[in-house]
């Protein structure tokens, strides 16, 4: 199957060279345009009689997309609806997708993926992607070998344990890969044949899972241990082997396997975490943009973060290389940057902190000059001791920033900046409402779902999604570009300051830290262009002649093109 445009030489016309004829070409999610083959093709391919006389154009399409999507009852069927246009018509889909990008966006991600996900038993249709259980060892490469795709391919993999706020969904996990490839595409051109969605299925723990009879998965405990990592490895040496040159992205693992997963394997293929680092480099976006309304440089914030897992570890790391890129000391980074986990802050003398905990932890004799505070210290505390310029929240706790807290962070800091990035929106820390209520309007605010505007003090505020979407796509596009053999730190440090550069002035004075949504492939297009440059510039990748128009070139767009027969 080819996926590669050729050009005709002498009337310059791009068209697509095909093989396949009939039913087999209409069956075909990446090639069928449904009743928009041509009279031509549909002779030419065997189509006669088989679709409608009226030949439709690909707008006409989107209007009837268009009228069954608002047809829908809730956020579960408009997803539903929309991975079925993507599994018969891949093209109309991302047309869709990229014309209706704020709207679509939170359907086939985040927020609604979370419900995707945990129904994704009872309302499975047809497989999309690679299901690897442990039944697979010693033929994973095998399984690999049978997926048809361009190279260099995006692959997202999960093992499904914690995916998003909402924890182990064992099979359902699926949703997450396929939800992230898709906005690769959309929001980053990379071609649909090149995106691989792959679930490792161990198992759960979920006993609700194992006890449904509709469950789709391998219904087994959670395989843990040394069988786990061995499969893990398999994997890996499968995915070197037969695609050498792939992006590899770890997905909704759990802390006790994420950052092993990553420092194992991270120099062995080009791959990251976005939970640990893509999640990072969108927040130091965000603040980055935002030195420029608030009074302090990057160097003078003081940082809170609540939610010690994955993403806050991923947080505080990132801020720290972003305070010493711009002058800092290590040392002096580390101590403005406060995380708390579920009791409360960490110290470095509490009993029970893993290795990665401890790593994150305050020094005891800095707590032990704080007066009249709870031991641990709770997140008041903290906020009245600290005086932070800057809160974010990955803890997975509705309501977790209180009005006391938020009230008492006011008190000292002219512009906070508050960030609740917990996942789905039930599992806010905060509603923006409420944050700017308690500030008298002079915070600012960004939201890992979708919120509406807020109106205080008869001004508009304006709420940045801190979203994701806004690194991984265009990591993605300039990692395989360039086929950068490592995705470094640094790069992600690039990425952030591009993210940055992407948020106008405009924006942040109306206290909005992030793009707009319908910006984002343009953002993309800067994401790579920034991180393709520091793989070259750290040898991680080989120089290139014309960087831009490389990546440009590497942009798929959803237009149909003209089929001719291959081979003639």
């Amino acid at each position: 199957m080819s996926f590669t445009s050729l050009v005709d030489l002498e009337s310059g016309e791009r068209y697509l060279p095909v093989a396949k004829h009939g039913e087999s070409l209409l069956n075909d999610g990446f090639l069928n345009k449904g009743d928009a083959f041509s009279r031509d093709e549909r002779t030419m391919f065997g189509l006669c009689g088989m679709l409608p006389d009226h030949v439709a154009s690909i707008d006409e399409q989107l209007l009837r997309v268009r009228v069954q999507y608002d047809s829908k009852a809730d956020d579960i069927d408009k997803n539903v609806y929309l991975n079925a246009l993507m599994d018969r018509n891949e093209t109309l889909f991302y047309r869709f997708v990229e014309e209706n990008l704020e709207e679509v966006v939170p359907v086939i991600y985040t927020p609604v993926v979370a419900k995707v996900c945990s129904h994704w038993s009872r309302i499975y249709r047809t497989a999309r992607g690679l299901y690897i259980t442990p039944r697979d060892r010693g033929r994973i490469a095998e399984l690999l070998l049978a997926r048809p795709v361009k190279e260099p391919p995006v692959i997202v993999v999960t093992d499904n344990e914690r995916i998003l706020g909402i924890g182990d969904q064992g099979a359902g996990g699926m949703g997450i890969p396929i939800g992230k490839l898709a906005l690769y595409t959309a929001a980053a051109g990379i071609h649909p044949a090149r995106c691989i969605p792959i679930s490792i299925d161990v198992g759960t723990n979920n006993s609700e899972l194992l006890e449904d009879p509709l469950y789709v998965g391998y219904r087994e405990p959670r395989l843990r241990g040394q069988e786990y990592d061995d499969l893990i490895d398999e994997f890996v040496d499968a995915v070197r082997t037969v695609f050498p040159d792939a992006l590899l992205q770890w997905e909704d693992f759990a802390n006790v396997t994420s950052f092993k997963n990553l420092e194992r394997h991270r120099s062995r293929i080009a791959s990251f975490n976005d939970d640990i680092q893509g999640t990072a480099a969108m927040v130091v976006g965000g603040l980055i943009a935002a030195t420029g309304s608030s009074e302090a440089e990057a160097t003078d914030h003081r940082v809170v973060i609540a939610g010690a897992g994955s993403a806050g570890y991923g947080i505080r790391e990132q801020i720290i290389r972003a305070m010493v890129d711009v002058g800092l000391s290590v040392d002096d980074a580390r101590c403005q940057i406060y995380v708390l986990d579920s009791r409360g802050l960490l110290v470095s003398n509490r009993s029970t902190l893993s290795e990665v905990k401890r790593e994150m932890a305050t020094a005891v004799g800095v707590v032990a000059r704080w007066s009249n505070t709870e031991s641990p210290p709770s997140l008041l505390d903290v906020i009245m001791h600290v005086a932070p310029t800057v809160l974010i929240g990955v803890s997975g706790t509705a309501g977790l920033f209180t009005e006391e807290v938020i009230t008492a962070m006011g008190k000292n800091c002219e512009r906070p900046i508050v960030m609740p990035l917990s996942n789905p929106t039930n599992y806010t820390e905060v509603t923006p409402s409420n944050v700017m209520k308690w500030t008298e309007g002079r915070a600012i605010v960004a939201t890992g779902s979708p919120f509406a505007p807020v109106t205080h003090g008869g001004r508009i505020h304006r709420i940045g999604q801190a979203n994701n979407v806004f690194i991984f796509p265009g990591m993605g596009l300039g990692v395989i570009t360039v086929r950068a053999r490592e995705v470094t730190d640094e790069m992600f440090l690039s990425a952030a300051r591009a993210l940055a550069e992407c948020t106008g002035p405009d924006l942040v004075a109306q206290g909005q830290l992030f793009p707009n949504i319908s910006d984002v492939r343009e953002v993309s297009r800067m994401v790579a262009i920034a991180v393709a440059r520091k793989a070259i510039e750290q040898g991680v990748a080989d120089p290139v002649s014309d960087l831009e128009a490389m990546i440009g070139d590497e942009m798929w767009a959803p237009e149909y093109l003209p089929y001719r027969l291959a081979g003639v």
